[in-house]
């Protein structure tokens, strides 16, 4: 547990060391203060809903930017050599290097809770569904990062990371998006695949088991993919 904590503290402290997590925080913030004000007071009620909306949508963009490095800058400099042979197992680095990109995605949240307490100074704010949302916001992010992760394990160029988890993030997101046009078995199958599906209801302040472990198994999965890729690197 030390190792893991070690690496994942050593990791969270390397973004504000640089000017990645400045960036994404202020393009994910001013975006969602543009897009979410634009509209608010046309709805003439107190309410988060359309600000988790919003903000689902922009960070299925920002996270993989968040991740793109983790493991392929480590491979393109050669210190994933040098990491991977010091006493911890490629476990702990997967788990280190995940723990402190959500510790950044933390940060991130947290920040955003100036819009709902914006919103209740405006009217009388029902806080379930914010609770709620935010667990949703924090389960979809585990799992898109757990994506950006996976694809980082794969190369050793950031901008190929970068467009895996972003394809892969963008296409579990719009599952959901073209039902009409399928069967009704295929429908249902693509809708239960689909992050927005899973996060709506938290949305809405509906937390159901199902939800849960569903952004878990998507998060434990792509894990376990990046931990096979780096577990590979050793015995190649």
């Amino acid at each position: 547990m030390n190792h893991i904590l070690t690496i994942g503290g050593r990791q969270f402290r390397s973004y504000f060391n640089g000017p990645v997590a400045y960036i994404v925080i202020c393009i994910v913030m001013l975006t969602l203060g543009f897009f979410f004000w634009n509209t608010f007071f046309l709805y003439g009620r107190a309410s988060a809903r359309e600000m988790f909306r919003w903000l689902g949508l922009i960070l299925v963009f920002a996270l993989p930017a968040l991740t793109m490095g983790l493991l392929a800058e480590e491979k393109r400099t050669g210190t994933i050599e040098l990491l991977i042979t010091m006493p911890v197992t490629e476990a702990q680095v997967i788990l280190g290097k995940f723990l402190g990109v959500v510790g950044l995605y933390a940060v991130l949240l947290v920040l955003t809770l100036a819009y709902p307490i914006s919103i209740s100074t405006l009217g009388n704010l029902d806080w379930g569904p914010v609770w709620s949302g935010y667990l949703g916001l924090f389960l979809q992010g585990s799992a898109i990062l757990a994506i950006g992760l996976m694809a980082s394990s794969w190369t050793s160029n950031q901008l190929i990371a970068l467009f895996v988890a972003l394809t892969l993030s963008v296409f579990f997101w719009v599952l959901d998006k073209f039902l009409a046009l399928l069967p009704t078995s295929a429908a249902s199958a693509l809708q239960w695949l689909s992050f927005d599906y899973h996060f709506q209801s938290m949305a809405r302040g509906v937390v159901d088991l199902r939800d849960v472990l569903f952004f878990l198994s998507m998060t434990l999965f792509a894990l376990a993919l990046a931990f096979r890729a780096l577990e590979s690197r050793r015995w190649s």
